[in-house]
């Protein structure tokens, strides 16, 4: 690494970095996962040099400089063989700096964007995110536009869309179909009608699958179900004859915290042919479900020394080579030990949706946090409302924002109705049509709620009588 990046003087005063890793994390924002792990700035002063010293770093010198070794880390392996030279070419001779600069530019549209992804890695575009402001963030994530489709088409320009999320702490078949109804009432779910499992097993998983399955075909609804349980369990409920529409795995930036987690590529590539082979899908193949989180390899001793925002967008890179249907960073799920308040998860929420689009990733976020941290909901409208504005693919829809069965506080039903409204955002345009078709939403307005007015669509009374 040349001399001007490892080195940098603030009045009289010369901040030495030992390498990039050093100079990646001692220039991010603060958060508290990296003050745990030791690797953050011990000054403001510090975190301001090592920004400006980074600002001046060859984004050339990401493709020289493994921040996890290439020898024993297949993530970087994937990163560095997978990386698109000619991609990169429009970019190759700049600066991090110079580069922020670039992505902000008026001369620089969506399709210029995704052109340079392939030949974006993972730690440039966590280096860029370092030194941009939230309105950086924002306007940059805002001209990414990630298209994907399953059962309805994902990520459009002027939609917001959801995942309906009928958790129960039982798992109780009437509990989950009653926050069903009410979220499909709120012109939720066009995302996924995706459930966390209270008792994680196969028979388990293939009964929720069933019964997901017999609500989507019984109501004709032009979206995707999906069982959140680990790999392993979609595959073997795939080999009982579960009607899987997508298979869904945590991920994280270093092949040691991918193994904590059970999984590896070759795993990941085995679940997604398994999927693609049951051709369920009616408007694309996109097979896949991906969450992640900052302080996920820091929590599984398996960071390597890096700040947890590079680990974390590392992870975008496993999710991109598997083209998935959706991927959401659950940014405050972890806990205020690796984001401790509104100002750090808000921060990590608009870096993570930036970061992820900009690699080409179908970007949503579980706008969360638990309990013992130092935030509340009107953290979450603050994060809600500039996610939808950067053009976030989707959010969570949750019933009275309180998962009861993860126990943390996410966004309801009505926030998704407020985003769309405050934004003139739709949903799903095969989702909006179901909508109207079910006279849960009025023909031409943004989000109509018909039930709110007392009207019952027909076609649900009859869910209602037997859940009553």
């Amino acid at each position: 690494m040349p001399a001007h990046a490892l080195s940098h003087t603030a009045g009289t005063t010369t901040y030495h970095f030992r390498d990039l890793k050093d100079l990646l994390a001692k220039a991010t924002p603060l958060r508290s996962g990296d003050v745990l792990a030791g690797v953050a700035a011990a000054t403001d002063e510090e975190r301001a040099v090592a920004q400006m010293a980074l600002a001046e770093l060859p984004l050339v010198r990401f493709l020289d400089d493994a921040v996890v070794p290439y020898e024993t880390d297949e993530i970087t392996r994937l990163i560095i063989d997978g990386h698109d030279a000619a991609a990169f070419a429009p970019i190759r001779h700049l600066t991090v700096g110079d580069f922020r600069n670039w992505l902000l530019s008026d001369a620089v549209d969506g399709a210029a964007l995704a052109a340079i992804a392939p030949g974006i890695t993972p730690e440039m575009a966590a280096a860029v995110s370092k030194i941009m402001r939230n309105q950086d963030l924002i306007l940059g994530a805002q001209k990414c536009r990630v298209v994907t489709a399953f059962r309805g088409t994902l990520g459009l320009p002027g939609r917001l869309s959801t995942r309906l999320q009928p958790n129960h702490p039982t798992d109780d078949a009437a509990g989950i179909a009653a926050s069903l109804l009410d979220g499909l009432l709120y012109g939720s779910g066009d995302a996924v009608l995706g459930i966390n499992p209270a008792t994680d097993n196969v028979p388990q998983v293939v009964k929720l699958l069933t019964m997901l399955d017999e609500i989507i075909q019984r109501y004709a609804i032009p979206t995707q179900s999906c069982v959140l349980t680990h790999v392993t369990n979609t595959l073997q409920a795939m080999e009982r004859g579960a009607p899987v529409d997508l298979v869904f795995q945590s991920i994280a930036g270093t092949e040691a915290a991918n193994r904590s987690f059970g999984i590896d590529l070759t795993l990941l590539a085995e679940a997604q042919d398994a999927a693609l082979s049951l051709g369920r899908g009616t408007v694309g193949s996109n097979v896949m479900y991906f969450e992640t989180g900052q302080g996920s390899a820091l929590s599984a001793n398996a960071h390597h020394g890096l700040d947890q925002q590079t680990c974390e967008v590392r992870a975008y890179a496993v999710a991109r080579q598997f083209k998935p249907l959706l991927v959401n960073s659950v940014v405050g799920f972890i806990g205020p030990e690796y984001l401790y308040d509104g100002k750090q998860i808000i921060r990590a929420g608009l870096e993570d949706h930036f970061c992820g689009k900009l690699l080409g990733l179908p970007m949503g976020c579980d706008v969360c946090y638990t309990n013992h941290a130092e935030a509340d909901q009107n953290d979450m409208d603050v994060l809600l409302t500039l996610l939808a504005v950067a053009g976030c693919n989707f959010v969570m829809g949750v019933p009275g924002s309180d998962d009861i069965m993860l126990n943390y506080q996410s966004t309801s039903f009505h926030d998704a109705l407020y985003a769309r409204r405050a934004l003139g955002l739709r949903p799903a345009p095969e989702f909006e049509a179901w909508l109207e078709k079910m006279q849960i939403t009025v023909p031409g307005e943004v989000d109509g709620a018909r039930h709110l007015t007392g009207e019952l669509p027909p076609a649900f009374r009859e869910a209602l009588l037997r859940l009553s």
